[in-house]
């Protein structure tokens, strides 16, 4: 006898629902890359996650961020997407917001302040090198006490 079953999706719905991606973790995304004819090969991509949108309904994704070679990359990825063949959730940050955006401009700002303590030098044979200047003193004001009182 036939069984009527459908099969509407590759995914498995209940373990991709029960998958608890929070802001502030660190995952590993391994995603399905097409190669040629049919094939595939798996590729990682492990960052940040600063969003979850849309609780686990059809449409939900979540935002992964990562640095690579100094550049911010940012992926968004559907919850329930055949293309992703597995997530794991490496690490787990305390976070008092929903959506971590601010890291966005957090992280320029620190590579501006970066690369505002670094000096470039040039030479007569055209050999450019960058030191990192060295870090200011902190003076304490009047009527504070120092570290070393």
């Amino acid at each position: 006898m036939n069984s009527n079953k459908v099969t509407t999706s590759p995914v498995d719905m209940a373990a991709r629902k029960a998958l608890d991606v929070r802001p502030g973790d660190t995952v590993r995304v391994w995603q399905k890359i097409e190669e040629s004819k049919g094939k595939f090969r798996l590729q990682a991509f492990e960052g940040l996650v600063l969003a979850r949108k849309h609780g686990t309904e059809a449409g939900a994704t979540f935002t992964v961020r990562k640095v690579s070679s100094g550049v911010g990359v940012e992926k968004i990825y559907p919850l329930y997407s055949p293309m992703i063949d597995r997530v794991e959730v490496l690490k787990r940050a305390r976070v008092r917001r929903a959506k971590l955006y601010y890291i966005r401009d957090k992280v320029a700002r620190e590579a501006r302040r970066q690369l505002r303590r670094s000096r470039v030098i040039r030479s007569d044979s055209g050999v450019t090198t960058v030191e990192a200047a060295p870090e200011p003193e902190v003076v304490a004001e009047a009527g504070t006490p120092s570290k070393s009182e």
